[in-house]
């Protein structure tokens, strides 16, 4: 029996089972169940178009914070129509730099630290946004992220 090969293409035997000798289905591994490919996040830090020194004062924590948002305790769609309210309202009022606090997760990792920088990354948002870096620890570390907005446009023909 050492010599022996499984035949491709067929499920292996769970040999710390109990029943891994006996014939029957008891004995089988069930195949895993396919997932879905999950997309890649977006870079953290993403300054295109953004001189070196607004970027390190953005990175460092040196650009006055004018708004933030807290996203603790949200569902995920709360959160979403909350973050894309704040920063088209954030945007109107002519600020630029915004604290978005997602939070640390309990043990996920956290739903809404991952799932914030893909929605400022979406075409709805990416209008809007011109950098994100994760905050500093005064202002809630690796749990908030900078966003840096772009200037309103002037209306003016």
């Amino acid at each position: 029996m050492r010599d022996v090969a499984p035949l491709p293409g067929r499920p292996q035997l769970d040999r710390g089972h109990p029943d891994c000798n006996a014939a029957g289905p008891a004995a089988v591994r069930p195949a895993a169940p396919a997932e879905a490919p999950v997309p890649p996040l977006p870079p953290l830090d993403r300054f295109a178009g953004v001189d070196r020194a607004t970027v390190e004062r953005l990175r460092r924590g040196r650009r006055p914070v004018e708004a933030s948002l807290d996203l603790h305790g949200m569902t995920q769609a709360e959160a979403h129509r909350a973050l894309s309210a704040f920063i088209a309202g954030s945007r109107a009022a002519g600020r630029r730099c915004v604290l978005v606090i997602t939070g640390h997760g309990r043990l996920s990792g956290g739903v809404l630290k991952a799932a914030v920088p893909r929605w400022l990354d979406a075409p709805d948002l990416r209008r809007a946004v011109l950098a994100i870096a994760p905050a500093r620890p005064q202002h809630g570390g690796a749990g908030a992220l900078y966003v840096l907005l772009r200037r309103p446009r002037d209306s003016a023909p």
